[in-house]
């Protein structure tokens, strides 16, 4: 039976390194992207490869389009086996710029986009017995402050305490919750010098990780698809960090 994995925020980055990954091993991927153009080229990448795939236009700060997304997929395939909740944005904002709707919009997409998309997927989940669900969060929100992204920091250390509260609730239903903190990753948004490292703080970063360089998107993805899979059977609640040893290399 062909697994049916939805990811969102596929178009680019993680996101997309993740589609590729589960479709390599044989899921059917559902991408979903406010970027249309972006998710439809992660699905023609797959396709291309003898993979499949779809393109679902998705805006996680919608709780009706979730819901409708969810309820279509599970008519047309039978149900959703994996959510892998990626999307997210990180805007450099200083603290006395920092509104109370700048404040909002990160945790409506970071936060309480991952559960809208989650909690329509979880009676099925529950009706089946079965179920993975992994989580990005982010060394920022396990381990770092970062400063002038207070609310991306505070927002990814709430995707801890979701991975955490549904683990222990969906346990007994079959279902396994986990998530991924990425150090720092070879990204759109890390690359943006207008809200992160920009292309020479990324390669000066990469100077101090134990491992020598940053990371590509394929080693977040590699790790969700074993979150995700039989192999990591006994394995809920956990957040795993993926940094290159950045964490515990810092004296």
């Amino acid at each position: 039976m062909t697994k049916v994995v939805l990811i969102t925020g596929a178009g680019i980055g993680i996101g997309a390194a993740c589609a590729k990954a589960f479709a390599a091993e044989g899921a059917h991927v559902v991408v979903t992207d406010v970027l249309k153009d972006e998710g439809e080229a992660t699905v023609k990448a797959i396709t291309d490869a003898g993979g499949s795939a779809e393109f679902q236009p998705l805006d996680v700060t919608d709780t009706a389009a979730a819901d409708a997304l969810v309820a279509d997929i599970e008519k047309r395939h039978g149900g959703i086996d994996t959510i892998v909740a990626n999307a997210g944005i990180a805007h450099r904002v200083p603290i006395d710029e920092l509104t109370d709707e700048k404040w909002d919009h990160t945790f409506d997409i970071d936060l309480k986009g991952m559960f809208r998309v989650i909690r329509p997927a979880v009676p099925g989940m529950c009706k089946r017995g079965k179920g993975a669900i992994v989580c990005l969060s982010s060394i920022m929100g396990v381990a770092y402050g970062w400063d002038e992204h207070v609310h991306y920091s505070s927002a990814k250390s709430g995707v801890v305490g979701l991975v955490r509260g549904l683990a222990v609730e969906l346990a007994r239903s079959g279902i396994r919750v986990n998530g991924i903190a990425p150090g720092y990753i070879r990204t759109a948004q890390l690359l943006s010098e207008e809200h992160s490292l920009g292309p020479k703080g990324a390669e000066t970063a990469g100077d101090n990780i134990p491992m020598g360089r940053i990371g590509e998107g394929e080693d977040i993805a590699d790790v969700a698809t074993f979150l995700a899979s039989e192999k990591a059977r006994y394995i809920t609640g956990q957040v795993i960090t993926v940094d290159g040893g950045l964490l515990v290399g810092r004296y």
